[in-house]
């Protein structure tokens, strides 16, 4: 890939990490799970920790490839190989644990995607803020896995390709 190309995508990979951060972190400042809960019973509490431990997660993981995407782009060369790198954990730690959470507390149905709905459907009715927080961090999540999908299949490829060639 260009490295015209490699450096615009850590860069819009960067803000995008940068406003989801701004997002979650605000709602985890804001939310307990006691908050969360008030008389909704058992099931919806362990619903709720479920939901809050996968955010927890993923907002570490974010804040990870954010500060790695912002060494990458400071630096005096721009370095394409540590580039990619980056953007490969971008994909893999952050896009993947937003679409695929480990408590599954909601799930993209794929079938929605293009009609103009919500494709993001909850396992139990969440609390409207919740509900927000993940309608907000979807979009540029979306785009993230747009932007990356190379770095799914190909960029692993090409490092296999690479060191078969150094052996």
């Amino acid at each position: 890939m260009p490295q015209g190309n490699v450096q615009q995508l850590c860069e819009s990979a960067w803000g995008k990490l940068k406003e989801n951060i701004s997002i979650i972190e605000t709602f985890l400042n804001h939310y307990s799970l006691t908050l969360l809960v008030e008389g909704q019973g058992e099931e919806m509490e362990l619903f709720y920790r479920g939901f809050l431990s996968d955010l927890r997660q993923l907002l570490v993981f974010s804040e990870e490839c954010y500060e790695k995407l912002g060494i990458v782009l400071r630096r005096g060369t721009f370095d394409e190989e540590s580039a990619e790198k980056v953007l490969y954990r971008v994909y893999h730690d952050c896009v993947n644990r937003f679409f695929y959470p480990k408590n599954e507390s909601y799930s993209e149905d794929g079938r929605y995607a293009y009609t103009g709905q919500d494709a993001i459907r909850f396992r139990k009715k969440p609390t409207r803020p919740l509900r927000d927080v993940v309608m907000n961090i979807t979009r540029a999540f979306e785009e993230l896995r747009d932007e990356l999908t190379y770095y799914e299949s190909e960029y692993l490829t090409q490092l296999r390709i690479h060191r078969n060639k150094a052996q």
